[in-house]
């Protein structure tokens, strides 16, 4: 009877945690729709606001250099500022080139990334819908390898459109996964309701 009750709980568990999983699938590949839709308001958005970051933390860091005890601190933090700053300032200031800078690095972020699903895609392999992850993976590799390979001319519409697709196959991929996890955890009480 206990172990019933153990297996009811760690069910529920699962079921519960697995609806959570197929509402952020959805809101990611809804986020993936609107990057489709707007790719260059969402590259140069992405670019001011890295630029106000890297601005912000410059500020930061110059003031946590004047508050530093030390002199090899405080050259150290005064050299971070004026990095930071200076990056987000031109950043700022000529937006375009940041694209162009943020959308290489968006190409080799997916490369890395689509590598990374590949290596979840093997641990899950045993699991019903790990083929899921494998598309993940593919999707990104193909995407962010487009990118580079098309760069900078990909600028206008890269960051967008293939993060887009690869955000949506992403959110598709999870959801998929969660529901047949959810499926799987309906069956395995079902199971264990019949045996008690």
């Amino acid at each position: 009877m206990t172990t019933a009750r153990g297996q009811s709980s760690i069910v529920d568990e699962v079921k519960r945690r697995s609806g959570w999983a197929v509402f952020m699938g959805v809101l990611t590949a809804a986020l993936g729709i609107v990057l489709i839709v707007f790719p260059f308001a969402t590259a140069s958005a992405t670019t001011v606001f890295l630029g106000g970051v890297l601005t912000l933390v410059g500020v930061i860091e110059l003031v946590l250099a004047l508050y530093s005890q030390t002199p090899g601190t405080f050259l150290l933090r005064i050299l971070l500022a004026v990095l930071y700053g200076f990056a987000g300032i031109m950043i700022l200031a000529h937006p375009f080139a940041g694209t162009e800078g943020l959308t290489l690095f968006v190409g080799a972020m997916l490369i890395v990334r689509g590598i990374l699903a590949l290596i979840a895609a093997i641990r899950l392999r045993p699991l019903d819908g790990w083929g899921w992850f494998v598309v993940d993976s593919i999707a990104n590799l193909a995407a962010g390898g487009f990118i580079v390979a098309k760069w900078p001319s990909s600028t206008s519409w890269a960051v967008g459109t293939l993060i887009g697709i690869a955000v949506l196959v992403t959110g598709i991929s999870r959801t998929v996964f969660a529901v047949r996890l959810r499926r799987g955890a309906s069956d395995l009480g079902r199971v264990a309701q019949g045996v008690a």
